[in-house]
Protein backbone atom coordinates (compact mmCIF):
# COMPACT_ATOMS: atom_id res chain seq x y z
CA UNK A 1 0.00 0.00 0.00
CA UNK A 2 1.32 3.09 -1.06
CA UNK A 3 1.90 5.51 2.00
CA UNK A 4 -0.12 9.07 1.03
CA UNK A 5 2.01 11.06 3.13
CA UNK A 6 4.25 13.49 1.26
CA UNK A 7 8.25 12.68 1.64
CA UNK A 8 10.38 14.38 4.09
CA UNK A 9 12.60 16.39 3.29
CA UNK A 10 10.31 17.00 0.37
CA UNK A 11 12.02 16.69 -3.50
CA UNK A 12 12.32 20.11 -5.23
CA UNK A 13 12.82 20.53 -8.73
CA UNK A 14 16.44 21.04 -10.74
CA UNK A 15 17.63 24.00 -12.25
CA UNK A 16 20.09 23.37 -14.76
CA UNK A 17 22.83 26.08 -16.38
CA UNK A 18 23.26 25.72 -20.16
CA UNK A 19 24.32 27.99 -22.44
CA UNK A 20 21.92 28.05 -25.32
CA UNK A 21 18.46 26.85 -25.90
CA UNK A 22 17.28 23.17 -26.87
CA UNK A 23 15.06 22.16 -29.68
CA UNK A 24 11.76 20.17 -28.49
CA UNK A 25 12.34 21.82 -25.55
CA UNK A 26 8.89 24.28 -23.89
CA UNK A 27 10.43 28.11 -23.72
CA UNK A 28 9.49 31.05 -21.78
CA UNK A 29 10.33 33.81 -21.78
CA UNK A 30 11.04 37.06 -19.45
CA UNK A 31 9.91 40.81 -20.14
CA UNK A 32 9.82 43.83 -18.04
CA UNK A 33 6.85 46.09 -17.88
CA UNK A 34 7.62 49.45 -19.60
CA UNK A 35 9.11 52.50 -18.25
CA UNK A 36 6.13 54.73 -18.84
CA UNK A 37 2.66 54.15 -18.55
CA UNK A 38 1.75 55.32 -22.10
CA UNK A 39 3.45 52.69 -23.43
CA UNK A 40 1.09 50.41 -24.96
CA UNK A 41 1.33 46.65 -23.43
CA UNK A 42 3.34 44.01 -26.25
CA UNK A 43 0.79 41.89 -27.98
CA UNK A 44 2.23 38.24 -29.20
CA UNK A 45 -0.28 35.92 -30.84
CA UNK A 46 -3.06 38.27 -30.05
CA UNK A 47 -1.86 37.83 -25.90
CA UNK A 48 -1.85 40.95 -24.39
CA UNK A 49 1.52 40.85 -22.21
CA UNK A 50 1.75 43.23 -19.35
CA UNK A 51 5.04 42.86 -17.89
CA UNK A 52 3.87 43.19 -14.33
CA UNK A 53 5.61 41.01 -12.32
CA UNK A 54 4.03 37.71 -11.45
CA UNK A 55 1.86 37.59 -14.65
CA UNK A 56 2.35 34.99 -16.62
CA UNK A 57 0.53 34.48 -20.05
CA UNK A 58 0.46 30.87 -22.13
CA UNK A 59 0.81 32.41 -25.58
CA UNK A 60 0.03 30.26 -29.11
CA UNK A 61 2.23 29.29 -31.70
CA UNK A 62 5.65 28.31 -32.30
CA UNK A 63 7.67 30.81 -30.12
CA UNK A 64 7.92 30.65 -26.37
CA UNK A 65 4.97 28.81 -24.62
CA UNK A 66 5.24 31.05 -21.53
CA UNK A 67 5.71 34.98 -21.06
CA UNK A 68 6.50 36.20 -17.97
CA UNK A 69 6.80 40.01 -16.18
CA UNK A 70 9.29 41.32 -14.69
CA UNK A 71 7.78 44.58 -13.21
CA UNK A 72 10.70 47.02 -12.82
CA UNK A 73 13.41 43.86 -12.95
CA UNK A 74 13.91 44.52 -8.91
CA UNK A 75 15.19 41.39 -7.48
CA UNK A 76 12.54 40.71 -5.52
CA UNK A 77 10.23 40.64 -8.76
CA UNK A 78 12.49 38.04 -10.03
CA UNK A 79 11.13 35.91 -7.13
CA UNK A 80 7.48 36.55 -7.62
CA UNK A 81 8.07 36.07 -11.12
CA UNK A 82 10.04 32.44 -10.73
CA UNK A 83 7.08 31.40 -8.70
CA UNK A 84 4.38 32.40 -10.97
CA UNK A 85 5.76 31.04 -13.60
CA UNK A 86 6.79 27.22 -12.48
CA UNK A 87 2.91 27.45 -11.20
CA UNK A 88 1.71 28.17 -14.57
CA UNK A 89 4.05 25.61 -16.12
CA UNK A 90 2.75 22.74 -13.78
CA UNK A 91 -1.19 23.89 -14.93
CA UNK A 92 0.04 23.67 -18.51
CA UNK A 93 1.32 20.25 -17.70
CA UNK A 94 -1.20 18.72 -15.92
CA UNK A 95 -3.32 20.50 -19.06
CA UNK A 96 -1.63 18.39 -21.44
CA UNK A 97 -2.14 15.21 -19.41
CA UNK A 98 -5.53 15.84 -19.19
CA UNK A 99 -6.14 16.12 -22.63
CA UNK A 100 -4.35 13.05 -23.60
CA UNK A 101 -1.22 14.86 -24.45
CA UNK A 102 2.31 13.60 -24.05
CA UNK A 103 4.09 15.29 -20.69
CA UNK A 104 7.04 17.00 -20.67
CA UNK A 105 9.29 17.25 -17.63
CA UNK A 106 11.86 20.17 -18.37
CA UNK A 107 11.24 23.81 -19.05
CA UNK A 108 13.96 26.31 -20.25
CA UNK A 109 13.97 29.70 -19.70
CA UNK A 110 16.73 32.69 -21.33
CA UNK A 111 17.63 34.87 -18.79
CA UNK A 112 18.06 38.88 -19.25
CA UNK A 113 21.31 40.21 -19.78
CA UNK A 114 20.62 42.52 -17.32
CA UNK A 115 20.46 40.24 -14.84
CA UNK A 116 22.19 39.99 -11.70
CA UNK A 117 23.47 37.43 -9.90
CA UNK A 118 21.30 38.74 -7.06
CA UNK A 119 18.58 38.64 -9.56
CA UNK A 120 19.38 35.02 -10.37
CA UNK A 121 19.34 34.10 -6.82
CA UNK A 122 15.87 35.27 -6.38
CA UNK A 123 14.39 33.60 -9.53
CA UNK A 124 15.89 30.02 -8.18
CA UNK A 125 14.17 30.96 -5.12
CA UNK A 126 10.88 31.65 -6.77
CA UNK A 127 11.13 28.56 -9.32
CA UNK A 128 12.25 26.35 -6.45
CA UNK A 129 9.30 27.02 -3.81
CA UNK A 130 6.81 28.44 -6.20
CA UNK A 131 5.18 24.98 -6.87
CA UNK A 132 5.57 23.42 -3.17
CA UNK A 133 3.35 21.22 -2.62
CA UNK A 134 1.90 19.32 0.83
CA UNK A 135 -0.92 17.15 0.34
CA UNK A 136 -1.89 13.93 1.56
CA UNK A 137 -4.00 11.70 -0.66
CA UNK A 138 -4.81 8.07 -1.36
CA UNK A 139 -4.01 9.52 -4.72
CA UNK A 140 -1.71 10.46 -7.44
CA UNK A 141 -0.53 13.62 -7.05
CA UNK A 142 -0.61 16.05 -10.45
CA UNK A 143 2.73 15.64 -12.83
CA UNK A 144 4.87 18.64 -12.20
CA UNK A 145 7.81 20.12 -14.17
CA UNK A 146 11.04 18.57 -12.91
CA UNK A 147 14.00 20.54 -13.98
CA UNK A 148 13.98 24.39 -15.25
CA UNK A 149 16.82 25.01 -17.51
CA UNK A 150 18.21 28.98 -17.19
CA UNK A 151 20.07 29.26 -20.39
CA UNK A 152 23.16 32.12 -19.98
CA UNK A 153 26.76 32.38 -20.53
CA UNK A 154 27.44 33.55 -16.99
CA UNK A 155 30.11 31.20 -15.56
CA UNK A 156 28.95 31.87 -12.12
CA UNK A 157 25.39 30.85 -12.40
CA UNK A 158 26.18 27.48 -11.45
CA UNK A 159 27.16 28.21 -7.81
CA UNK A 160 24.47 30.96 -7.21
CA UNK A 161 22.23 28.29 -8.05
CA UNK A 162 23.47 25.62 -6.06
CA UNK A 163 23.30 28.20 -2.97
CA UNK A 164 19.80 29.49 -3.59
CA UNK A 165 18.90 25.60 -3.84
CA UNK A 166 20.11 24.82 -0.59
CA UNK A 167 18.19 27.89 0.84
CA UNK A 168 15.37 26.93 -0.81
CA UNK A 169 15.48 23.37 0.79
CA UNK A 170 15.53 25.13 4.28
CA UNK A 171 12.65 26.94 3.64
CA UNK A 172 10.90 24.01 1.99
CA UNK A 173 11.82 21.21 4.77
CA UNK A 174 10.55 23.93 7.39
CA UNK A 175 7.14 23.49 5.53
CA UNK A 176 7.38 20.20 5.64
CA UNK A 177 7.87 19.29 9.16
CA UNK A 178 4.92 22.42 10.07
CA UNK A 179 2.57 20.53 7.64
CA UNK A 180 2.73 16.97 8.93
CA UNK A 181 -0.47 16.50 10.21
CA UNK A 182 -0.14 16.23 14.24
CA UNK A 183 -1.26 12.42 14.26
CA UNK A 184 2.01 11.96 13.28
CA UNK A 185 3.60 14.35 14.27
CA UNK A 186 4.53 13.59 18.25
CA UNK A 187 7.37 15.10 19.84
CA UNK A 188 9.22 11.43 18.92
CA UNK A 189 8.72 11.70 15.42
CA UNK A 190 9.68 15.46 15.61
CA UNK A 191 13.16 14.23 17.32
CA UNK A 192 13.72 11.07 15.09
CA UNK A 193 12.90 13.17 11.77
CA UNK A 194 15.46 15.93 12.27
CA UNK A 195 17.95 13.23 13.56
CA UNK A 196 17.24 11.22 9.74
CA UNK A 197 17.64 14.74 7.79
CA UNK A 198 20.19 16.82 9.99
CA UNK A 199 23.13 15.00 7.29
CA UNK A 200 26.39 13.77 8.08
CA UNK A 201 28.02 17.23 9.12
CA UNK A 202 25.25 17.82 12.19
CA UNK A 203 25.65 15.69 15.66
CA UNK A 204 22.08 15.24 16.99
CA UNK A 205 21.24 14.46 20.72
CA UNK A 206 17.55 13.35 21.83
CA UNK A 207 16.72 13.69 24.91
CA UNK A 208 13.61 12.26 26.38
CA UNK A 209 11.01 12.50 29.21
CA UNK A 210 13.14 11.53 31.82
CA UNK A 211 16.39 12.74 31.18
CA UNK A 212 14.48 16.31 31.30
CA UNK A 213 12.53 15.36 34.33
CA UNK A 214 16.04 14.70 35.62
CA UNK A 215 17.70 17.78 34.77
CA UNK A 216 15.13 19.83 35.41
CA UNK A 217 13.11 21.26 32.95
CA UNK A 218 10.58 22.15 34.68
CA UNK A 219 8.47 24.68 31.80
CA UNK A 220 8.84 21.56 29.03
CA UNK A 221 7.69 18.73 31.58
CA UNK A 222 5.09 21.05 32.30
CA UNK A 223 4.14 21.55 29.57
CA UNK A 224 4.20 18.18 27.48
CA UNK A 225 2.74 16.63 31.04
CA UNK A 226 -1.02 16.85 29.68
CA UNK A 227 0.30 14.43 26.39
CA UNK A 228 0.48 11.06 26.37
CA UNK A 229 2.73 11.71 23.97
CA UNK A 230 5.75 12.81 26.02
CA UNK A 231 8.04 15.48 25.52
CA UNK A 232 11.43 15.55 23.45
CA UNK A 233 14.64 17.71 23.60
CA UNK A 234 16.08 18.25 19.77
CA UNK A 235 19.72 18.99 20.79
CA UNK A 236 21.88 19.48 16.80
CA UNK A 237 25.38 21.18 16.63
CA UNK A 238 27.74 22.01 14.05
CA UNK A 239 30.82 22.35 14.96
CA UNK A 240 33.65 23.57 12.01
CA UNK A 241 37.01 23.59 12.66
CA UNK A 242 38.45 27.06 12.96
CA UNK A 243 34.95 28.67 13.77
CA UNK A 244 35.71 31.56 15.65
CA UNK A 245 31.87 32.40 16.53
CA UNK A 246 29.17 30.54 17.87
CA UNK A 247 25.27 30.74 17.35
CA UNK A 248 22.89 29.32 19.69
CA UNK A 249 18.99 29.08 17.52
CA UNK A 250 16.98 27.88 20.11
CA UNK A 251 13.06 27.03 18.31
CA UNK A 252 9.43 26.48 19.59
CA UNK A 253 8.28 22.96 18.94
CA UNK A 254 5.00 22.47 19.64
CA UNK A 255 4.05 19.51 17.67
CA UNK A 256 0.24 20.31 18.75
CA UNK A 257 -1.10 23.17 21.15
CA UNK A 258 -4.33 22.84 22.35
CA UNK A 259 -3.93 26.12 24.62
CA UNK A 260 -4.26 22.78 27.82
CA UNK A 261 -6.67 23.62 30.47
CA UNK A 262 -7.07 27.28 29.23
CA UNK A 263 -8.41 25.47 26.01
CA UNK A 264 -8.50 27.63 22.32
CA UNK A 265 -11.49 28.06 20.51
CA UNK A 266 -12.42 24.86 18.30
CA UNK A 267 -12.12 27.82 15.24
CA UNK A 268 -8.28 27.77 14.00
CA UNK A 269 -7.38 24.96 16.36
CA UNK A 270 -6.47 22.76 13.38
CA UNK A 271 -3.83 24.63 11.82
CA UNK A 272 -2.27 24.64 15.84
CA UNK A 273 0.01 21.63 13.73
CA UNK A 274 2.04 24.43 12.48
CA UNK A 275 2.84 25.91 15.98
CA UNK A 276 6.16 23.87 15.78
CA UNK A 277 7.39 26.33 12.96
CA UNK A 278 10.32 28.08 15.05
CA UNK A 279 11.72 24.72 15.40
CA UNK A 280 11.39 23.11 12.37
CA UNK A 281 12.90 26.82 10.42
CA UNK A 282 15.82 25.93 13.64
CA UNK A 283 16.34 22.07 12.77
CA UNK A 284 16.34 23.02 8.38
CA UNK A 285 18.78 26.21 9.08
CA UNK A 286 21.29 24.25 10.79
CA UNK A 287 21.08 21.52 8.40
CA UNK A 288 21.62 24.07 5.20
CA UNK A 289 24.61 26.02 7.41
CA UNK A 290 26.31 23.00 7.22
CA UNK A 291 25.40 21.84 3.84
CA UNK A 292 27.08 25.23 2.75
CA UNK A 293 30.11 24.66 5.27
CA UNK A 294 29.91 28.37 6.81
CA UNK A 295 33.04 28.76 8.97
CA UNK A 296 30.32 29.45 12.13
CA UNK A 297 30.04 27.13 15.13
CA UNK A 298 26.02 26.48 15.44
CA UNK A 299 24.39 24.62 18.03
CA UNK A 300 20.19 24.18 17.78
CA UNK A 301 18.00 23.30 20.51
CA UNK A 302 14.30 22.49 19.94
CA UNK A 303 12.48 21.81 23.11
CA UNK A 304 9.21 19.34 21.92
CA UNK A 305 5.99 19.02 23.47
CA UNK A 306 2.44 18.75 22.55
CA UNK A 307 -0.09 21.04 24.92
CA UNK A 308 -2.72 18.63 25.81
CA UNK A 309 -5.65 18.50 27.86
CA UNK A 310 -5.93 15.58 30.77
CA UNK A 311 -5.87 14.93 34.53
CA UNK A 312 -2.27 15.80 34.29
CA UNK A 313 -1.90 18.87 32.12
CA UNK A 314 -0.67 22.08 34.18
CA UNK A 315 -3.17 24.68 35.70
CA UNK A 316 -3.13 28.24 35.65
CA UNK A 317 -1.63 29.34 39.05
CA UNK A 318 0.93 26.70 39.27
CA UNK A 319 4.49 27.67 40.11
CA UNK A 320 6.97 26.00 37.22
CA UNK A 321 10.60 25.75 38.64
CA UNK A 322 12.86 25.92 35.04
CA UNK A 323 16.30 24.71 34.00
CA UNK A 324 18.60 26.80 36.18
CA UNK A 325 15.82 27.23 39.43
CA UNK A 326 14.31 30.56 38.32
CA UNK A 327 10.33 29.79 38.86
CA UNK A 328 7.54 31.37 37.12
CA UNK A 329 3.82 31.46 38.21
CA UNK A 330 1.72 30.43 35.81
CA UNK A 331 -1.08 32.12 34.40
CA UNK A 332 -2.37 30.77 31.27
CA UNK A 333 -1.70 27.14 30.28
CA UNK A 334 -2.34 28.64 26.27
CA UNK A 335 0.95 30.58 26.70
CA UNK A 336 2.87 27.79 26.44
CA UNK A 337 5.75 28.37 24.33
CA UNK A 338 7.90 30.82 26.44
CA UNK A 339 7.78 27.87 29.27
CA UNK A 340 9.84 25.39 26.90
CA UNK A 341 11.89 27.99 25.66
CA UNK A 342 12.51 29.58 28.80
CA UNK A 343 14.47 26.16 29.61
CA UNK A 344 16.13 25.49 26.58
CA UNK A 345 17.35 29.16 26.58
CA UNK A 346 19.07 28.35 29.95
CA UNK A 347 20.41 25.17 29.30
CA UNK A 348 21.54 26.37 26.18
CA UNK A 349 23.61 29.19 27.40
CA UNK A 350 24.87 27.40 30.63
CA UNK A 351 25.87 24.72 28.16
CA UNK A 352 27.13 25.75 25.57
CA UNK A 353 28.72 29.19 26.19
CA UNK A 354 27.17 30.68 22.63
CA UNK A 355 28.68 34.02 21.50
CA UNK A 356 25.06 35.16 20.06
CA UNK A 357 21.41 33.51 21.26
CA UNK A 358 18.46 33.91 18.89
CA UNK A 359 15.28 32.04 19.38
CA UNK A 360 12.36 31.26 16.66
CA UNK A 361 8.73 30.59 17.90
CA UNK A 362 5.28 30.91 17.09
CA UNK A 363 4.75 33.14 20.23
CA UNK A 364 1.91 35.37 20.21
CA UNK A 365 -1.51 36.38 18.44
CA UNK A 366 -0.19 39.84 19.41
CA UNK A 367 2.13 40.45 16.68
CA UNK A 368 0.03 39.28 14.46
CA UNK A 369 -2.06 42.22 14.78
CA UNK A 370 0.64 44.19 15.40
CA UNK A 371 2.53 43.68 11.71
CA UNK A 372 0.27 42.02 10.09
CA UNK A 373 0.36 38.07 8.17
CA UNK A 374 4.05 38.79 6.16
CA UNK A 375 6.03 40.65 8.46
CA UNK A 376 8.26 39.32 11.30
CA UNK A 377 8.29 40.78 15.08
CA UNK A 378 12.26 41.29 15.91
CA UNK A 379 13.16 42.09 19.49
CA UNK A 380 16.67 41.85 20.63
CA UNK A 381 18.93 43.35 23.40
CA UNK A 382 21.56 44.26 21.23
CA UNK A 383 20.91 46.66 18.14
CA UNK A 384 23.67 45.29 16.07
CA UNK A 385 22.66 41.61 16.01
CA UNK A 386 19.00 43.17 15.68
CA UNK A 387 20.65 45.32 12.26
CA UNK A 388 22.42 41.76 11.25
CA UNK A 389 19.03 39.87 11.37
CA UNK A 390 17.34 42.49 9.64
CA UNK A 391 19.53 42.62 6.74
CA UNK A 392 19.76 38.61 6.62
CA UNK A 393 16.24 38.55 6.09
CA UNK A 394 16.33 41.71 3.31
CA UNK A 395 18.82 39.48 1.64
CA UNK A 396 16.79 36.47 1.71
CA UNK A 397 13.11 37.77 1.15
CA UNK A 398 12.06 37.70 4.83
CA UNK A 399 10.64 40.95 5.82
CA UNK A 400 11.53 42.42 9.90
CA UNK A 401 10.22 44.87 11.74
CA UNK A 402 11.94 45.70 14.87
CA UNK A 403 9.75 45.74 17.92
CA UNK A 404 10.75 47.76 21.28
CA UNK A 405 11.42 46.07 24.42
CA UNK A 406 9.66 48.78 26.77
CA UNK A 407 11.65 48.68 30.17
CA UNK A 408 8.27 50.64 31.43
CA UNK A 409 6.70 46.91 31.33
CA UNK A 410 9.99 44.93 32.57
CA UNK A 411 8.83 45.25 36.27
CA UNK A 412 5.26 43.77 34.82
CA UNK A 413 7.33 40.58 34.68
CA UNK A 414 8.01 40.47 38.57
CA UNK A 415 6.60 37.78 40.19
CA UNK A 416 4.52 37.80 43.21
CA UNK A 417 5.10 34.16 44.34
CA UNK A 418 7.71 33.07 41.84
CA UNK A 419 10.33 35.03 40.11
CA UNK A 420 8.49 35.78 37.22
CA UNK A 421 4.96 36.02 35.73
CA UNK A 422 4.04 33.72 32.55
CA UNK A 423 1.26 36.34 31.30
CA UNK A 424 2.34 39.86 32.74
CA UNK A 425 -0.27 42.93 31.94
CA UNK A 426 0.81 44.96 29.29
CA UNK A 427 1.06 44.71 25.32
CA UNK A 428 1.29 40.99 24.67
CA UNK A 429 4.25 40.70 22.14
CA UNK A 430 6.18 42.93 24.05
CA UNK A 431 5.81 41.70 27.49
CA UNK A 432 6.42 37.67 26.51
CA UNK A 433 10.13 38.83 24.63
CA UNK A 434 10.78 40.96 27.89
CA UNK A 435 9.90 37.82 29.80
CA UNK A 436 12.03 35.45 27.57
CA UNK A 437 14.83 37.88 28.20
CA UNK A 438 14.82 37.15 31.84
CA UNK A 439 16.48 33.52 30.49
CA UNK A 440 19.09 35.06 28.37
CA UNK A 441 22.02 35.65 31.14
CA UNK A 442 22.55 39.41 29.55
CA UNK A 443 23.97 38.13 26.03
CA UNK A 444 23.26 39.11 22.63
CA UNK A 445 19.71 37.27 21.93
CA UNK A 446 17.36 38.11 19.35
CA UNK A 447 13.68 36.72 19.64
CA UNK A 448 11.69 36.62 16.26
CA UNK A 449 8.18 36.17 16.41
CA UNK A 450 6.86 34.26 13.45
CA UNK A 451 2.99 34.14 14.53
CA UNK A 452 1.96 36.11 11.58
CA UNK A 453 4.06 35.33 8.24
CA UNK A 454 4.70 31.27 9.60
CA UNK A 455 1.38 30.21 7.52
CA UNK A 456 -0.71 30.93 4.73
CA UNK A 457 -4.01 30.75 3.24
CA UNK A 458 -3.10 32.07 -0.10
CA UNK A 459 -0.53 31.99 -2.93
CA UNK A 460 1.60 35.14 -2.53
CA UNK A 461 5.07 35.49 -4.17
CA UNK A 462 7.27 32.28 -3.61
CA UNK A 463 4.57 31.33 -0.80
CA UNK A 464 1.93 28.73 -1.11
CA UNK A 465 -1.02 27.75 1.52
CA UNK A 466 -0.07 26.40 4.66
CA UNK A 467 3.23 26.44 6.29
CA UNK A 468 5.55 29.13 4.42
CA UNK A 469 8.79 28.28 6.03
CA UNK A 470 9.53 31.87 7.20
CA UNK A 471 12.41 32.48 9.41
CA UNK A 472 14.92 29.71 8.06
CA UNK A 473 16.54 31.60 5.32
CA UNK A 474 17.44 34.52 7.55
CA UNK A 475 18.84 32.32 10.08
CA UNK A 476 20.91 30.61 7.21
CA UNK A 477 22.25 33.98 5.93
CA UNK A 478 22.45 35.10 9.50
CA UNK A 479 25.40 32.57 10.27
CA UNK A 480 26.65 33.37 6.81
CA UNK A 481 27.25 37.33 8.04
CA UNK A 482 28.31 36.20 11.26
CA UNK A 483 30.99 33.85 9.55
Amino acid sequence: MRNPLPPVPATLLDIEVAGELRRGVPTARLVAAPDNDDVEPLEIEGVRITGKAGDVQTVPGDGPRWIAGLGGGEPKDYRKTGAALVRAVNAGLADDVDSGGKAFRAVQLELPEEASGEHVTELALGLLLGGYRYKVSGEDPKPAVRTVRLVAADPALPSLVERASVLAAATALTRDLANTPSNVKTPAWLADTAARVAGPRVEVTVRDEKWLAAEGFGGVVAVGGGSARPPRLIEMAYKPSGAAKHLLLVGKGITFDTGGLSIKPADGMHLMRTDMAGGAAVIAAIRAIAALGLPVRVTALVPCAENHVSGSSYRPGDIVRHYGGKTTEVGNTDAEGRMVLADALVYGIRRFTPDYVVDAATLTGAMKVSLGLRTGGLFASDDSLAAAVAAAGARVGEAWWRMPLVEDYAENVRGEFGDVRQTPGGPGGITAALFLREFTSGLPWVHLDIAGPARSEKNYEEVVPGATGFAARTLVELAASLA
